[in-house]
């Protein structure tokens, strides 16, 4: 069974057929990156949300002294893309790079209305997305304005053990608004817990 095929009919309560799939199907587009090949680079406006069949991407971007911060890390069937300027026409603020080769699924926001007209599957599954997103959001602020390193990176482990296997301690440090050195600190004191 299809990647996306899946994820749809795990988050619709209104289940697709593999008919009605073939039409969701033919609204995305393939398309594979490299490691370190961008989706998306600031400046430019976000004419594609991605789905990700294989790989591992992150979104960051760069301050005025030239720092990365790390604002998203995704994997497999996780959806890549800068929703203010996929849905406002902005220039975008972030670079979205792959971490490792990827194989996406690319959709414009003219599909996503098409699909969101034709299957209440869809809908429904873009509201649990934002659902998610938002609770996800949430965390994440409560999280950097409130939370010690010890705290985020903890919970960090709890929430995303998966990422730890697939990006680099400097890429997890900056996702968590945190020095390397400070991620080493908490990572050896967690190991002697």
């Amino acid at each position: 069974m299809h990647p996306l095929f899946k994820y749809i009919n795990k988050y619709a309560s209104t289940l697709i057929s593999e008919k009605d799939f073939e039409v969701f199907r033919s609204h995305f587009s393939e398309k594979k990156i490299r490691k370190k090949q961008y989706l998306l680079e600031e400046g430019e406006i976000c004419k594609y949300f991605a789905f990700i069949l294989k790989g591992a991407m992150r979104k960051y971007y760069i301050d005025e002294k030239g720092v990365e911060h790390v604002v998203n890390l995704y994997i497999e069937n996780w959806w890549a893309g800068d929703r203010e300027s996929f849905v406002m026409f902005t220039p975008s603020i972030y670079h979205i790079d792959a971490w490792e080769d990827c194989e996406l699924l690319l959709i414009t926001r003219e599909s996503i209305l098409e699909l969101c007209r034709q299957f209440p599957a869809f809908n429904e599954l873009l509201l649990k997305l934002d659902e998610r997103n938002n609770i996800a959001t949430q965390r994440r602020i409560t999280s950097s304005i409130s939370f010690t390193a010890e705290k985020r990176y903890a919970d960090f482990v709890d929430c995303h053990p998966y990422f730890l296997h697939r990006f680099p301690q400097h890429i997890i440090a900056s996702y968590l608004g945190i020095t390397k050195d400070t991620l080493s600190r908490v990572r050896k004191k967690a190991l002697k817990k």
